[in-house]
């Protein structure tokens, strides 16, 4: 009874795209080479086709100038609730098209910036180098008598799956 399940290619893209919108918020992490690396939440604006997890972030951030000397990020997603747990390392590209801030504009950005035409509104594009998973396969409630039986019959029961995404 293996609890290990790999995806790639679209399966990934789409188990990425999956606990993404169900998750939305990640630890956004840079400078990942040093420790402590430099961390902050940020809300996902959109998982694209491709994989692409997009951002909008200011041109004047911390985080845009530290990813102009390393683009290597690490993203880590998690909603202990249900027990679902993602985290991705990618390179990140810094984007000033007005097409995708007009796609992807949420009223919610007006928090962080004057409008969709803010000239310090920037996208960060990270896309996926590695991904590994962790998740319950039959949800909450199910996974918890599961834990329970396990626990009173020392009868070991799968779960979770976990396992690596290639996209």
């Amino acid at each position: 009874m293996s609890n290990t399940k790999n995806l790639y290619d679209k399966e990934a893209i789409q188990k990425i795209k999956e606990m993404v919108d169900d998750i939305k918020t990640c630890m956004f992490c840079t400078e990942v080479e040093n420790v402590p690396f430099r961390t902050r939440p940020m809300a996902t604006a959109e998982v694209d086709e491709h994989g692409d997890i997009w951002f909008f972030s200011n041109k004047e951030s911390d985080k845009n100038d530290e990813i102009k000397d390393d683009q290597t990020v690490q993203l880590l997603y998690a909603k202990n609730s249900d027990s679902h747990f993602l985290t991705i390392t990618g390179k990140t590209e810094i984007v000033w098209d007005k097409e995708k801030i007009d796609k992807l504009w949420n009223p919610v950005m007006k928090a962080y910036f004057e409008g969709k035409d803010d000239p310090n509104i920037s996208l960060l594009k990270v896309a996926p180098v590695e991904a590994h998973y962790w998740d319950t396969i039959n949800g909450k409630m199910i996974t918890l008598l599961k834990m329970a039986t396990s626990a009173v019959t020392g009868i070991k029961t799968n779960v979770g799956v976990e396992g690596k995404i290639k996209v």
